[in-house]
């Protein structure tokens, strides 16, 4: 039985591969398609066109990981059905639930690694594109993280560690230069307004430094509101503001009570974080509800149109599951009920048919 397992899951995971490499392939293609147009500007060349989108593989791997995972996993047990070595297993009894449980372990073990992948990896990798495409068109962005930023603003430096919704900020540290080697002051905030070309802090710590005499003075004063015009614009703010995709589901959940607690929507980051938390187990959904076409009789249709017919209900059910997040923005509605309610719907109604096709 060992044999089989390894036998089934060595089938699984090179149809898997294969379809990652093509799918990955065609993505970043695409992705590099759209750098070209930046290419000329500055010192942005050809070679950091590819670098840039060497840097986003990761990311796209992540995001088609579930079709990945289920064109793979269909496409395997359809070349098995197809040389009759389904069949030829069933007459040995193996019973559809045993396949079912390998197919099950090969698909979650993919989805361990598309975690790990979309976790730890994706969004720094990410990061990092996005900092070395910004360097070679020359941008004044100096580096920017999951929360925050360092920008540049004629000769100050501004350091934001949690940008909030591109207009609400916290702690944040305004450095002020006199000259290019001396400091005029440091102002620090646990929270700031961004607003039309001016940057509100409130209950400020300000440090003035006094750099003229044989020793060094640093004065501290303390504020109820320091105001400090910047030359940036709110276009670049929002450039700056993380998409709910590009963070961490830790980073999600964070932003999240970061924009409770200062009164502000979180219905994007709602929905992005309910939507990656689901997937998983709609992607379990999706590879039980295509598995009875496989296994279904040969009388009525040929392999290859059951198969095609699995992926389009699989592939129409993961859209309306997508779409099923978003609706609450809409409508009001709870977005853990709406992000759930669909894939346990489709999971009882899988494991139905599966059973009825096991019990044949």
């Amino acid at each position: 039985m060992k044999i089989l397992d390894r036998y089934i899951t060595k089938t699984l995971l090179k149809y898997s591969l294969s379809v990652m490499v093509v799918l990955v392939s065609v993505f970043a293609f695409f992705k590099f398609l759209e750098g070209v147009n930046d290419i000329g500007r500055a010192s942005y060349t050809l070679l950091d066109a590819v670098i840039y989108t060497g840097l986003l593989l990761p990311k796209i791997t992540y995001e088609v990981s579930s079709v990945i995972i289920l064109l793979g996993t269909v496409l395997g047990l359809g070349h098995l059905a197809a040389n009759s070595e389904l069949i030829v297993m069933r007459g040995s009894g193996v019973s559809i639930v045993k396949i079912t449980k390998i197919t099950l372990r090969v698909s979650i073990s993919f989805v361990i690694l598309a975690i790990i992948l979309g976790e730890f990896i994706a969004p720094f990798s990410s990061n990092q594109a996005q900092i070395y495409r910004a360097k070679a068109l020359g941008e004044t962005i100096i580096t920017s993280s999951q929360q925050g930023f360092w920008i540049k603003d004629k000769d100050n430096y501004i350091h934001v560690e949690k940008n909030l919704d591109g207009k609400v900020f916290n702690n944040v540290t305004l450095i002020k230069k006199k000259s290019a080697n001396l400091l005029d002051s440091v102002v620090y905030s646990d929270k700031a307004i961004f607003d039309k070309g001016s940057l509100a802090l409130k209950k400020t710590i300000r440090y003035q430094i006094d750099s003229t005499g044989k020793f060094t003075k640093i004065k501290q004063e303390n504020r109820k509101q320091y105001q400090s015009e910047v030359t940036f614009d709110q276009d670049l703010i929002e450039s700056l503001k993380k998409d709910p995709g590009e963070l961490s589901t830790v980073q999600l959940f964070k932003h999240m009570g970061f924009l409770s607690e200062n009164g502000l929507s979180t219905g994007n980051y709602e929905a992005e974080f309910y939507k990656r938390t689901m997937k998983p187990i709609t992607l379990v959904a999706m590879i039980l509800l295509v598995i009875p076409f496989i296994f279904g009789s040969l009388r009525n249709a040929s392999l290859g149109k059951r198969i095609f017919l699995g992926i389009v209900v699989s592939l129409i059910f993961h859209q309306f599951s997508q779409l099923g997040v978003w609706l609450p923005k809409m409508f009001n509605l709870n977005f853990f009920l709406s992000a759930s309610l669909p894939t346990a719907v489709v999971m009882v109604l899988a494991t139905l048919m599966l059973y009825r096709t096991a019990t044949r």
